[in-house]
């Protein structure tokens, strides 16, 4: 499947690369489609889009003749965090929502290590904007107001992955905000890898059941 380039920018400093991947059949059908929002991790900083492919939803929708999701990837620019994109990110998302055929009850956020303690924090920061989250060796530990703010995502799906022998982030992270998230009464659930390192994401991206899994879940009104 292709994915193209493009860049989003509301100011002269505030800018964001990002790879846009549409379904095979989204030209020949006139329905709305899925959305899956996918942050990278700090090793693919920078301004080369073709790092993205390296992992994560960019690698899986350049090895799938079809992957039934609009997909943005946008890019973290050299020594930056998604924890400082956040408003960015969701100009972006809201400008690809007003561009595309966009099912506003389908729309999930996913992102690994950099990108899974930006998932975790852009679902805190706007917990009204997706459907479902998954969250891969990513945390928030020990940054302001965190596990507490966790629970205003109570009421959000969330599918949280990590490596039991990660040495990069702790298994703890990922532990604690999950028994957090389930401690509020949310729906939070923690997959571990008990062979994994700190690549808990080639496995989680490889199994279809993330997918059916985002699907199962759809935001009302």
């Amino acid at each position: 499947m292709e994915l193209h380039k493009s860049t989003i920018a509301y100011s002269l400093k505030r800018k964001l690369d990002y790879l846009l991947s549409l379904p095979l059949q989204y030209d020949e059908e006139d329905t709305e489609w899925p959305l899956i929002l996918f942050l990278h991790g700090a090793g693919e900083r920078g301004d080369n889009l073709e790092l993205l492919k390296k992992h994560g939803i960019p690698r899986v929708v350049s090895e799938m003749s079809d992957f039934p999701f609009i997909t943005v990837s946008p890019q973290c620019p050299e020594n930056d965090w998604w924890l400082n994109r956040l408003q960015d990110l969701r100009f972006l998302l809201e400008s690809i929502i007003k561009q595309y055929r966009v099912d506003h009850s389908a729309i999930y956020l996913t992102g690994l290590s950099m990108g899974g303690f930006g998932t975790w924090h852009m679902a805190v920061e706007y917990p009204d904007l997706f459907s479902a989250i998954a969250p891969i060796c990513g945390g928030g530990l020990g940054i302001l107001g965190f596990p507490e703010r966790v629970i205003d995502i109570k009421d959000l799906p969330v599918w949280a992955f990590h490596g039991e022998k990660d040495n990069i982030v702790s298994v703890e992270e990922s532990r604690i905000l999950v028994k957090t998230l389930k401690e509020a009464g949310g729906n939070a659930m923690l997959k571990i890898y008990p062979d994994a390192g700190h690549d808990s994401w080639t496995e989680t991206y490889s199994d279809p059941e993330l997918y059916e899994w985002f699907m199962s879940k759809r935001k009302l009104g």
